[in-house]
């Protein structure tokens, strides 16, 4: 005699789909250290150190509008796509340790490539276009001194972070840094002789006023020149209000 089965119902359909389901990690966020691993814990955290510069640069484009540092992230996109380009041509796998966590390639090191191209891009900056009218003040050649070397610092930890924690060979965070400073240096090159002469015909468009785009290139110092500006509006403003209350 035949027997009747009740039919799944949509729950167990539901649970029997999600099994089946092959979940993937997102590679810039998932780091993984050595349980009780306090130095490990910490060059986790520090290789995270392009999710940090990458919301920077959001924060400083949506604030400060400047056409320069649009192309700066603009070349840092741009950076990440060559990697990408590059470990589906090379296919070069991640350290055997990690191959069972991440799907993607590992050659070169696209967080080496990054952080390479960011501090270089930066010494670039600084060394040609950030200066005050009066050149060469000590305190000025401290400030370059300071910013220069922390962006070579935290590309050096990045680096070492990423073999420490076994996501890399030696070879594919040193293929990275290659990568990431001779971009940095055609980007940089590229934004100087054709980008930059380009700025004042773009600020003029109509959609660049709406969107209050602004060229600072002419300005040595952006930071000096707004500190400057703003203290002399802050004193033109007091002096005037006191004036409407003396009368």
């Amino acid at each position: 005699m035949a027997t009747y089965e009740d039919p799944p119902d949509s729950t167990s359909k539901l649970f029997n789909n999600v099994n089946r389901i092959e979940w993937v990690p997102i590679s810039l966020t998932l780091v993984e250290y050595p349980k009780d691993d306090l130095f490990g814990k910490i060059l986790a955290f520090i290789s995270l150190a392009p999710l940090v510069i990458v919301v920077g640069f959001i924060t400083l484009i949506i604030f400060r509008r400047d056409m320069h540092t649009i192309t700066f992230f603009i070349g840092s996109l741009l950076c990440e796509i060559l990697n990408s380009a590059l470990k589906h041509t090379i296919r070069e796998p991640r350290p055997v340790a990690r191959e069972t966590v991440y799907n993607e390639y590992g050659m070169p090191s696209s967080h080496s490539q990054f952080m390479w191209f960011f501090a270089t891009y930066v010494v670039y900056f600084v060394i040609i276009r950030l200066h005050h009218m009066n050149n060469n003040t000590i305190m000025e050649n401290i400030s370059k001194i300071i910013i220069i070397s922390s962006c070579v610092i935290s590309a050096l930890v990045v680096c070492f972070s990423r073999i420490y924690l076994q996501y890399h060979t030696i070879s594919q965070v040193l293929c990275g840094a290659i990568v990431g400073i001779i971009f940095a240096t055609i980007w940089f090159t590229l934004t100087c002789l054709i980008f930059t002469p380009l700025y004042p015909q773009i600020v003029s468009w109509k959609i660049s006023e709406f969107l209050l785009l602004r060229d600072t290139t002419l300005i040595p110092n952006v930071l000096w020149f707004e500190y400057t500006n703003t203290r002399q509006e802050v004193r033109a403003r007091s002096r005037k209000l006191v004036s409407m209350k003396s009368q």
